[in-house]
């Protein structure tokens, strides 16, 4: 049976969640995870150019054969969500130019697949994502645990594609 290599990524411009796991349509087996941050004094501009820099480091060090990424959705503050929009366009630009697939995920979605209730707590999410990876705690920061989830997520979903 094939593994599937995904990367997971919880988008935003203060953090970035990334974690990486492999999938073999049974058991997920956690590779890394972490966050690309960047500071707040820093110019908008320059920030998206540090999390291009990491994100390209991520899928050079990693070689994720497929990317799953939060689906963004507008609440109230719009500016934020046009500033996380413009962070998840530099991410979504690197899995485009290696032409690596792209799948995204409600947060409704990946609380379904990682919990199996889609208005389950957050708290809920990263438990189930701490006991399906075997980990013995729930990985910090909570963007990278998240980004985790979706990459959980995304192996769900594609489980019958790797038989």
């Amino acid at each position: 049976m094939k593994t599937l290599r995904i990367l997971g990524v919880d988008p935003g411009y203060a953090i970035v969640g990334f974690g990486v796991l492999d999938y073999d349509g049974v058991q997920f087996t956690p590779i890394e995870y972490g966050a690309v941050t960047t500071e707040k004094d820093v110019p908008f501009a320059e920030r998206l150019l540090i999390i291009h820099r990491d994100i390209e480091f991520i899928f050079d060090r990693f070689k994720p054969d497929c990317m799953a990424i939060e689906r963004l959705y507008f609440a109230t503050n719009h500016k934020t969500a046009i500033d996380v929009a413009q962070a998840r366009g530099v991410t979504v630009l690197s899995a485009a130019k290696r032409s690596i697939p792209i799948a995204e995920y409600t947060p409704l979605q990946v609380k379904q697949s990682v919990v199996g209730y889609g208005k389950a707590e957050k708290k809920q999410v990263m438990e189930m994502t701490r006991n399906i990876l075997r980990l013995a705690q729930i990985p910090k920061p909570d963007d990278a645990a998240d980004a985790l989830a979706i990459a959980i997520c995304h192996g769900h979903s594609s489980r019958y594609q790797l038989r």
